[in-house]
C-alpha cells in the first residue's frame, strides 16, 4: 500500500516550512471560511466567496477575484479530515464525491492536496502536498506558480494569525 503522503518528484509539488504558528491555528486558518478568505490567494487577488462542509465527503468552494474583478471558481471534495493534523482534498471531485467537470483549458487541472500539520517548537510544520495525474498538470501547476503563490499565501496565513496566537 502507498502512503497517501508518499512523494512522486515526476507528479508532485512540496512546500515544506515550519512556521511561527500554533498549530490549532493553522487548522483554522484553513478550515473556517472566514478565516481563509483573508489569506487563500496571494494578494493583489482577493478570495471573495468561500464555502466549507468539513468532513469526507463534504465540499468546499472558493470564488477568487484579480485586480481588474475577473473572477475564478474553484471546487473540490474533502478526502479526509483528521483534525489539526491533516487535511486531504482534491478536485477531481465535488460534494459527496461526485466526480468534477473535466478540464476546460490549458490552465485547468486536477490535483490531490495532502496538507499536514505537525507541532514544533515554537510553531508548527506546514507541508502541502499537491498530487497531480500527469507530469503535463504538474509542470503547469509549477508554471502557474505553485511555490512562489503557496508560498505567499502561507506567509499571510501567518500574518492573519497572529492576532490570535
Amino acid at each position: 500500500m502507498i502512503a497517501i503522503d508518499a512523494f512522486d518528484p515526476e507528479l508532485d509539488l512540496l512546500l515544506e516550512r515550519v512556521v511561527p504558528t500554533p498549530r490549532r491555528l493553522v487548522w483554522k486558518a484553513w478550515t473556517e471560511p472566514e478565516r481563509l478568505m483573508k489569506w487563500f490567494c496571494p494578494r493583489p487577488w482577493a478570495t471573495v466567496r468561500c464555502e466549507i462542509d468539513l468532513r469526507p465527503g463534504g465540499g468546499f468552494a472558493t470564488v477568487m477575484r484579480s485586480p481588474e474583478g475577473t473572477e475564478v471558481a474553484g471546487a473540490g471534495c474533502y478526502l479526509l479530515v483528521e483534525p489539526e493534523s491533516r487535511l486531504v482534498w482534491t478536485t477531481a471531485l465535488t460534494a459527496g464525491f461526485r466526480p468534477h467537470a473535466q478540464p476546460t483549458s490549458d490552465t485547468d487541472f486536477v490535483f490531490t492536496a495532502v496538507l499536514t500539520f505537525t507541532e514544533e517548537a515554537g510553531g508548527t510544520r506546514y507541508r502541502a502536498h499537491g498530487m497531480h495525474a500527469t507530469a503535463k498538470a504538474r509542470q503547469r501547476h509549477e508554471d502557474m506558480g505553485f511555490h512562489d503563490g503557496w508560498s505567499t499565501a502561507l506567509d499571510q496565513l501567518v500574518e492573519a494569525m497572529a492576532d490570535e496566537a
